[in-house]
């Protein structure tokens, strides 16, 4: 299921469970010069047909961009991808969990007042200082008409560069307010935790930068509080690092292989947990048809090790892992670098991991779910994880 919200501090791109990489030394021998000018050939042939007859004119602007786009697609993986250099410095700045903004997250409104409806504010951001509140409606962005645009131009028109100023309008009880506000780096809140009538709740937004140290301040503190079970919320969690993932994973489990990948060399690697400590605690996870990539992973290794009962939908089914090599001009291809497996060596590409408690949702419900806007007791899904560990 696709999703229908997007968060000004949401990652751009699907995660990768690989290390990110500079430069492209580790690509192999590259095809043979003859076939670069064939393509050569028959490229200055369509653009010099382009430039003789089109009726509009053309510009080849960009084009480089897209021929990149291209030839990433002609591999037919659908986890490769062409960056091109602003999208690649917004995925490094998001694998941070951090980004330069003012701290709303926003969505489209669909009320009578065009604009963009205010979810949240974050507390740590500059648009919370100046006093925007959750249910504003931005009506307008430094003097631009929020109506003229759509979701992903207004949240570029808040978005900007560090230490610069943004005026934003908004409606609020039918009058209208103006914020100037001054945008800076932003931590993203990777993991949130909750304490739901003695069992832990911990929510974890990717496995980037952090999530493995805040994951584990959580688990610590909620055991501290005496919670008699856990329950992980991986549900729409597009995936991370397989550093993080593993980091998570052996504070959790006792001895034993976590991560098995294989890269294009054909040479295998295993991270196993030192078992060092674990955590003997009943647990839950939560899955569904967002869950990707070190998500599905987490998942899979706490269910083949019979150390959590995996709740939810089937997730998507993510067996390839990538590295992001960056490019002369700053843009970047990310590439299927090699395959991935769970403790027990099974792939998931186009499987997925089959929850212990399948429960469905309606779209209604799983919007809701995304948007954060459903209450722990409105949520069937985490009900159904909560009755579970009270068995």
């Amino acid at each position: 299921m696709k999703k229908f919200l997007i968060f000004i501090s949401i990652l751009l791109c699907v995660c990768v469970v690989a290390v990110t990489f500079s430069g492209i030394s580790l690509l192999r021998q590259r095809p043979q010069v003859d076939i670069f000018d064939q393509y050569e050939s028959k490229l200055r042939e369509v653009v010099g047909l382009l430039d003789q007859v089109y009726v509009d004119g053309y510009d080849t602007e960009g084009l480089g961009d897209i021929l990149s786009q291209a030839a990433v697609a002609q591999t037919g993986d659908r986890w490769s991808y062409y960056m091109s250099a602003a999208d690649y410095a917004d995925y490094i700045q998001n694998a941070a969990n951090e980004y330069v903004g003012v701290g709303i997250t926003v969505q489209n409104n669909d009320g009578e007042v065009p604009g963009l409806y205010i979810l949240s504010v974050n507390p740590k951001g500059s648009a919370y200082e100046a006093g925007l509140q959750a249910g504003d409606i931005i009506t307008a962005v430094d003097g631009k008409n929020a109506a003229d645009y759509d979701l992903n131009e207004i949240s570029d028109l808040i978005k900007g560069e560090e230490g610069t100023t943004v005026q934003i309008d908004v409606l609020r009880d039918g009058n209208t307010l103006s914020f100037t506000m001054t945008r800076k780096v932003i931590e993203v809140e990777v993991v949130i935790f909750d304490n739901i009538d003695g069992i832990g709740y911990i929510k974890i937004d990717n496995f980037q930068t952090h999530c493995a140290e805040r994951t584990i301040e959580a688990v610590e503190t909620l055991r501290k509080e005496g919670v008699t079970g856990l329950v992980f919320d991986v549900r729409f969690n597009p995936g991370g690092r397989k550093d993080e993932l593993c980091k998570v994973l052996d504070h959790l489990l006792p001895e034993g292989p976590l991560f098995r990948s294989v890269n294009y060399k054909g040479e295998e690697s295993i991270d196993s947990s030192s078992g060092d400590s674990f955590v003997k605690l009943p647990m839950a996870v939560l899955v569904n048809g967002d869950s990707y990539s070190a998500a599905e992973f987490f998942a899979a290794a706490l269910q083949e090790y019979e150390w959590a009962t995996v709740v939810g939908t089937q997730t998507v089914g993510k067996g390839n892992y990538q590295q992001a090599f960056r490019l002369s001009d700053g843009s970047a291809v990310s590439v299927s670098t090699g395959h991935y497996s769970t403790p027990k060596g099974v792939n998931l590409e186009g499987v997925g991991i089959t929850p212990d408690m399948v429960v469905e949702v309606d779209q209604a419900t799983y919007t809701a779910i995304y948007s954060a806007t459903l209450s722990y007791e409105e949520d069937p899904q985490l009900q159904a994880a909560l009755d579970s560990l009270k068995k």
